[in-house]
């Protein structure tokens, strides 16, 4: 059915930047003239663009070039009716999305152009950008606007925060601790009580966030290993689930690259989920918390919560008694007999829990998540719920980067008490056991793992990781963890090592299962 006319953009776009390709683009854009965004079409600072806009209607002659009405042109850009042509070279202060309306006034018809211009970060003559109002998105990507940068791991900052045209008066500091020490640091946000962070658009509803955790990608140039892990673990209902996105950074107005976007895991995030806020939060901090006695080197415990820190909840870390409900159950785990252990663990944990906590770990190789970097969650007398984190040590990749056997199945008994007993409880094997082949059936199918890959190349487009290697690869290349490394990827290479090992390590459970 024909429902008027269409503009059809014929796109040009030269080759000033080190994003473009070795030869001039030719792209038609058909539109409805039907008042509606079009594109965008993307080019860097001090890249040539030319646009040639035309209307046809159905059976009649084209529209020429001076019909058309063009509205709110960038500085710099022309239009020349006598070949219907936009033609712009965007300098170096002129980063930003901007909407044209054309319209064909005589036939009451009109749509929008957007044209993006990415920020040249790397050119020395390069104008940082001044009104990030006017950037909310790089490639497509979302933006965050960080002002001032935070400085601190300790403390919050007050720091101003513009996304997607939006203002917020936050606060802000570095997390992390082998990663503070990267060039390239992660970040947690907080938000106002009455001003709370929200994209519908991200995450199917990435809605009403008090804190935001932005995490780095400098030990990852896959840029997916985070967002991967916690699709599976949400996949594995019911779950706590922990949405995520990609976005891109900018602090002070210079160029960051892309991070992660999750939930901060709190008190706000149970509550969301119908638990309560003031429950008692712990993270699991290092290999200690392995709820046995000993410490991971086998050394006696100087308290049965070495290795873990409280986050949240009554009494406050520091305090008497803070540790008590945490301690009653690493004591019932260290020491309960097999037939106590088998009749009360139901009774004292979220079995769904914590076995799709051992799933998740052991399916992806996620060696620093099979007992720190875990989150434990637990209200008065109710079950103890678990929530896994830190995946940059998981598909394949070890936490300083380096390769790990697809082969190599590990269940992280060795640090991992609760783990072990779970797996030598018959009824709780067997469960164990069932979970494994219905969701290598399900959720976690062969087929499912590969096409998460394809949303996720869908949502980051090539130029933005060519340019967050331009801005950190040769760091990453030279950091001192792994600079001994002759198999270093390139992004395109180490997602096709991702590829590659899921369907390896697929093959592998289902032939265990």
């Amino acid at each position: 059915m024909v429902r008027g006319p269409a503009f059809v953009f014929s796109l040009t776009v030269g080759l000033a930047s080190a994003c473009s390709q070795d030869s001039a683009q030719q792209v038609d854009m058909p539109l409805r003239c039907d008042p509606g965004p079009s594109g965008p079409f993307w080019i860097d600072e001090g890249e040539s663009l030319e646009l040639v806009v035309s209307c046809r209607v159905a059976g009649s002659e084209p529209v020429t070039g001076h019909r058309f009405a063009l509205d709110s042109l960038p500085p710099g850009a022309n239009y020349d009716p006598a070949t219907a042509t936009i033609s712009w070279l965007p300098g170096l202060d002129q980063a930003a999305v901007y909407d044209i309306e054309i319209a064909v006034p005589d036939l009451d018809e009109s749509s929008v152009l957007r044209i993006g211009v990415a920020d040249r970060w790397d050119h020395p003559d390069n104008v940082p950008i001044a009104d990030p109002y006017s950037y909310p998105f790089e490639y497509g990507v979302p933006v965050f606007h960080l002002s001032p940068a935070p400085q601190s791991a300790e403390q919050y900052a007050v720091t101003r925060v513009i996304y997607g045209r939006r203002a917020y008066t936050a606060e802000a500091k570095k997390r992390g601790r082998t990663s503070l020490d990267y060039p390239k640091n992660s970040y947690t946000l907080k938000f106002p009580k009455n001003y709370l962070f929200s994209d519908l658009d991200r995450a199917d509803g990435f809605v009403r966030k008090r804190r935001v955790v932005l995490t780095q990608h400098f030990d990852d140039n896959s840029y997916i290993r985070t967002r991967l892990a916690f699709d599976l673990w949400n996949a594995l209902t019911p779950g706590i689930p922990v949405q995520s996105y990609t976005a891109v950074v900018y602090l002070d107005g210079e160029f960051w690259g892309i991070y992660t976007v999750t939930d901060h895991i709190d008190g706000d995030l149970m509550e969301a989920h119908g638990l309560s806020a003031i429950g008692n939060l712990y993270k699991a901090i290092n290999h200690d918390a392995n709820f046995r006695l000993t410490r991971n080197d086998d050394s006696p415990k100087q308290t049965l919560h070495d290795g873990y820190e409280k986050k949240e909840g009554l009494p406050e870390d520091g305090k008497p008694g803070a540790y008590n409900v945490l301690e009653n159950l690493v004591q019932f785990v260290a020491t309960a007999d097999d037939d106590r252990f088998a009749s009360e663990i139901n009774e004292r944990i979220n079995m769904d829990d914590y076995t799709s906590w051992l799933l998740l770990a052991t399916f992806i190789a996620a060696d620093d998540s099979g007992s720190k970097n875990s989150y434990h969650y637990q209200y008065v007398s109710t079950p103890w719920r678990v929530v896994p984190w830190d995946f940059n040590a998981s598909f394949g990749q070890t936490w300083d980067t380096r390769r790990r056997a697809v082969e190599s199945v590990d269940y992280f008994e060795w640090t991992n008490e609760l783990f072990l007993r779970m797996r030598n409880t018959p009824a709780l094997a067997s469960q164990i056991a069932q979970r494994f082949r219905k969701t290598l059936d399900g959720p976690w199918s062969s087929a499912a793992l590969q096409a998460r890959i394809e949303q996720y190349l869908g949502e980051i487009p090539p130029p933005v990781m060519a340019r967050d290697q331009a801005r950190w690869g040769d760091q990453m290349i030279s950091y001192g963890l792994w600079n001994d490394r002759t198999d270093l990827t390139s992004p395109a290479e180490e997602l096709q090592y991702i590829r590659t090992w899921l369907t390896r390590r697929w093959s592998i459970f289902d032939q265990i299962f």
